[in-house]
């Protein structure tokens, strides 16, 4: 081959050479900075990702967060329901690689969705908490109310009780102007004792308006010095839920004035010398009691 051509063909050969390494170096180039624009898609879909992990951890946070403010059990149910789907989507968020862009897209609209489900449940729970706030307000005045209401009938009725009882005591009858006459045979007044066949017991019941008018009866309870009461027959009657005995008794009408009368004791007895006691009743109530007494002179 003459110089000549052997000079253009190392010129060409130079020619290609440089153009090969060029390209190559372009190619490098070219790669490297494909290279680069991965690793820092593949660095931003990680970031991605964590971002996704700590949101959907914070949502699972508060869900658990407002469980115990959940009183209603239907809603309690919706929370249960969601709280098992946010652990399965924790779990796949941590087993999805950062380049599963398809994925993690998908899974970022669910998480969004999600937080847009817990702001709904937050509206519930404060709603369903005012709700119940105000009944348990409502409930809690009704009851000091009721109890306001209690502690009035209470007071009118020990007031009904007390004036009941003011009542049934001024109803109750009075005994006055007792006086005690000793009778011999003859009907004429006599201090002593052996002469004594009758024993005459004067008083008179007083005017009240208050109590009821009609048929009534006055039992005379006469006891001797000894305390024995002085008896003919086993007579009782009705005082103070049980029966005591009594001497005399006479019937009467009252009209509501002041009405006198008298009472006799037939002396069949030797009579004891001392204190008597005299004790008047009418209505179930002792209405006068008096003692007296006899001598032997």
């Amino acid at each position: 081959m003459d110089k000549k051509k052997l000079t253009i063909l190392i010129v060409v050969l130079t020619l290609v050479i440089a153009a090969l390494v060029a390209g190559l170096i372009i190619f490098m180039n070219k790669s490297n900075k494909q290279s680069q624009q991965i690793a820092q898609t593949e660095q931003f879909m990680e970031e991605e990702k964590q971002q996704m992990v700590t949101e959907i951890d914070n949502i699972a946070g508060e869900m658990d967060g407002y469980t115990m403010y959940v009183h209603n059990d239907s809603l309690l149910r919706e929370f249960d329901q969601q709280k098992q789907k946010i652990k399965d989507l924790q779990a796949e968020l941590k087993s999805t690689k950062a380049t599963d862009a398809k994925r993690i897209a998908e899974l970022k609209s669910e998480i969004a969705t999600l937080r847009k489900i817990l702001a709904h449940y937050v509206q519930q729970i404060d709603s369903l908490n005012s709700l119940n706030q105000r009944l348990t307000s409502e409930n809690l005045e009704v009851k000091q109310r009721y109890q306001t209401v209690s502690e009035t009938a209470e007071m009118l009725a020990k007031e009904k009780e007390s004036l009941n009882e003011v009542v049934t005591r001024a109803a109750v009858l009075e005994l006055y102007n007792f006086s005690f006459n000793p009778m011999d045979e003859r009907n004429r007044k006599t201090e002593r004792s052996s002469k004594m066949t009758n024993l005459k017991f004067n008083f008179t019941i007083g005017k009240n308006i208050t109590a009821e008018p009609g048929p009534k009866t006055v039992y005379l309870r006469l006891s001797r010095p000894d305390g024995e009461v002085m008896q003919k027959g086993n007579s009782v009657f009705a005082y103070e839920n049980k029966n005591i005995e009594y001497s005399l008794k006479k019937e009467f009408d009252y009209t509501g004035e002041a009405h006198s009368d008298a009472m006799y004791w037939k002396v069949e007895e030797i009579l004891q010398i001392g204190t008597y006691q005299a004790d008047f009743f009418v209505d179930g109530n002792r209405i006068g009691s008096y003692s007296f007494r006899i001598e032997k002179k």
